[in-house]
């Protein structure tokens, strides 16, 4: 599902630990790190894709965290032409995304990557809040930035409480 612009709505999945360390993937053959990042089905609310790409990527369930905060509004990158897999819908541009940050409210273990058939991911770490965007690919890295910016100001509000 693509949207008039050309963009595919996405969900991107920011969880964090205790000590405000971001969950840092490893993509599956590939030295490439990222967030966890989905596709929203036509079905599906933001919310309902948030929770079926957390289970399938890294093996977390709703219960697993909770849910702190989400972008504003949608989040949007181009992806370059040389990234662009074959595809018969040639008006394909990039992807809008809502970010979410999420507390891991499990033991460290509960994380999984293994819970699907075609594991997205084959390994991860904490790493600190702000250290993705300078290791993300060039093209995701403005996207980064706002995300994590417009969602930091959670983490200082609930460790104030």
């Amino acid at each position: 599902m693509v949207d008039k612009d050309g963009y595919r709505p996405n969900v991107g999945v920011i969880v964090c630990n205790h000590s405000d360390e971001v969950l840092w993937a490893r993509r599956r053959g590939h030295d490439a790190w990222q967030f966890p990042q989905g596709g929203i089905k036509s079905h599906e609310t933001v919310e309902q894709a948030l929770f079926r790409e957390l289970w399938e990527e890294v093996g977390l369930r709703e219960q697993d965290v909770e849910i702190m905060g989400r972008t504003r509004e949608w989040l949007r990158y181009k992806i370059p032409k040389r990234y662009l897999r074959n595809s018969r819908n040639r008006s394909f541009r990039g992807q809008k995304q809502i970010w979410f940050l999420l507390r891991l409210v499990a033991k460290d273990d509960s994380v999984q990557l293994n819970v699907s058939k075609k594991p997205e991911f084959d390994d991860w770490c904490w790493i600190e809040y702000w250290a993705p965007v300078e290791h993300i690919i060039d093209f995701k890295r403005d996207v980064y930035r706002r995300a994590l910016s417009e969602l930091e100001p959670l983490l200082r509000r609930e460790n104030e409480q």
